[in-house]
């Protein structure tokens, strides 16, 4: 037992070193960072106000280029997930079809109780319409009192 225990007390703190050097480089990555913007940020106080302007918006530029080009990644991504699940779907309304076509005829008392279940979930239906009641005749007037 306690080798055990000492075997797993090892491999906690080899991965906890994993991970505190993993943390370590992304705290430097980011300090890098941080000074490279800072020295841009000296740079542009040192311009006139209108290389400042000029130099802003090319930064805005670029970052919103880059945004840009991550959202047309996202959407293709998105995209190819949309086909892949319109495939999965058609096989699986084919799989639907194929099984029912291959049930064997109902019985006669099944197919009433089949029946009387349908109409029962259609009154339920009708029962929530919505929260405005009114004739057929007087739905022109009601869309445009709604859109006045």
């Amino acid at each position: 037992v306690l080798r055990l225990l000492e075997a797993q007390l090892q491999d906690q703190r080899r991965e906890h070193e994993e991970e505190l050097e993993a943390l370590k480089n992304q705290v430097d990555e980011l300090q890098e960072e941080m000074e490279r913007q800072h020295q841009a940020t000296l740079q542009t106080l040192q311009l006139s106000p209108e290389l400042q302007v000029e130099f802003g918006l090319q930064q805005e530029i670029t970052r919103l280029t880059n945004e840009n080009l991550d959202l047309k990644e996202l959407l293709e991504k998105l995209e190819k997930n949309e086909k892949k699940l319109k495939k999965q779907l058609k096989i699986y309304m084919k799989r639907v079809q194929d099984f029912e076509a291959s049930q064997a005829p109902v019985p006669a008392e099944r197919r009433w109780h089949e029946r009387s279940m349908q109409t029962a979930v259609q009154r339920k239906e009708k029962d929530f319409q919505g929260m405005l009641e009114y004739h057929k005749e007087d739905e022109p007037l009601l869309i445009r009192n709604l859109i006045t």
